[in-house]
């Protein structure tokens, strides 16, 4: 028996578009009751913002066959038969490999996603127009067990001041989870190796004025009950879930822009869902409008990097699949390598 299917109607930059959706009753979320159909709805009312966040952009698609408490795959490649309207762009990765990528340009491509079982948008920090450098600085505080997202609030404005001392905005959003997202707009003048440089400057200067709440330490064994910043979020090819994206967790939550202010208000983040976002947006509209508007430089950020490495401080370890790079320190974990010794 063929399945059920209903068709949507989208509007975009060349007119409107009509978008198949099948199972639009399953039920992707158990918790809420929240349906396919609910899903799609939702990436439309919130398409203008999700576009000028995370559009125009190597994307990859966290998919969901069944329900988020599912299995799931991460798509990059654009699949066989996808419409015209779904754009790729060619991408290098860490490896050297090189392949297409999927970006979405309009909502109806938002749409097909879902239709395609996404449920979690991870865009690159760079541009379709140009992969190699990025246009966002992007720090995640990653609360540790024995933190939440309260330590991390804590943590955040302080972090702000680091950066506007580089000449950098800071711009916040929830993760959707339990961490906060920082993001800094900036001049795509340099490679993805110079910025994960930039934010590790940026997180050794924030650790040091909170040596207390904050980490660098890429082992979880070293990290204590304080917040991590994951500097390796910053590389190519690693991604966060992007504004306005959904999260595969019980609640349907969605990672947030919010304001500086919301943030030092106490706000929860699990109030930020599919069901609650669009009509924030329509009551308050979108608090990273103007995100893109005066891109700042990571010059400031690279002297610190430099001097922290006169001072002796060397570069820090990267993702285990990642190749080896140059000045990087042995990838075991402390622990181990005492053994071992």
């Amino acid at each position: 028996m063929a399945s059920e299917r209903i068709t949507l109607t989208v509007a975009g930059p060349d007119g409107d578009r009509d978008v198949s959706l099948s199972s639009p009753n399953r039920v992707i979320w158990p918790e809420p009751g929240i349906t396919k159909h609910e899903l799609a709805e939702y990436v439309i009312a919130v398409a203008a913002p999700f576009l000028r966040a995370n559009g125009h952009r190597p994307v990859s698609l966290e998919r969901f066959p069944d329900t988020v408490d599912g299995e799931s795959f991460f798509s990059k490649n654009p699949p066989k038969g996808a419409p015209d309207y779904v754009h790729e762009v060619m991408c290098t990765y860490n490896s050297g490999r090189r392949h297409p990528q999927v970006v979405l340009d309009e909502a109806a491509a938002i749409v097909w996603a879902v239709q395609m079982n996404t449920v979690v948008f991870h865009p690159w920090a760079s541009l379709a127009a140009d992969t190699d450098n990025p246009v966002e600085l992007r720090i995640d505080l990653d609360p540790q067990p024995g933190t939440d997202f309260a330590d991390a609030a804590a943590v955040a404005p302080a972090l702000r001041d680091v950066l506007r001392e580089a000449g950098l905005e800071a711009w916040v959003k929830t993760s959707g989870n339990r961490g906060i997202h920082v993001f800094c707009p900036i001049e795509p003048s340099h490679e993805f190796l110079d910025v994960r440089h930039a934010v590790i400057a940026a997180g050794r200067e924030l650790e040091r004025r909170m040596p207390d709440r904050v980490t660098t330490a890429w082992w979880k064994e070293e990290r204590g009950e304080r917040i991590f910043v994951d500097f390796n979020q910053a590389n190519r090819d690693r991604t966060m879930a992007g504004a306005y994206s959904p999260r595969a967790l019980a609640r349907a939550s969605v990672a947030t822009p919010i304001t500086w202010d919301e943030l030092a208000g106490g706000v929860d983040p699990a109030s930020f869902t599919v069901r609650t976002v669009p009509e924030r947006l329509a009551a308050t509209g979108d608090p990273w409008a103007e995100f893109a508007a005066r891109p700042g430089r990571i010059d400031t950020l690279l002297e610190w990097w430099q001097r922290d490495l006169d001072a002796g401080l060397g570069e820090l370890p990267f993702p285990p699949e990642f190749p080896k790079m140059p000045g990087e320190p042995p990838r075991v974990q402390p622990s181990r390598a005492k053994k071992t010794d």
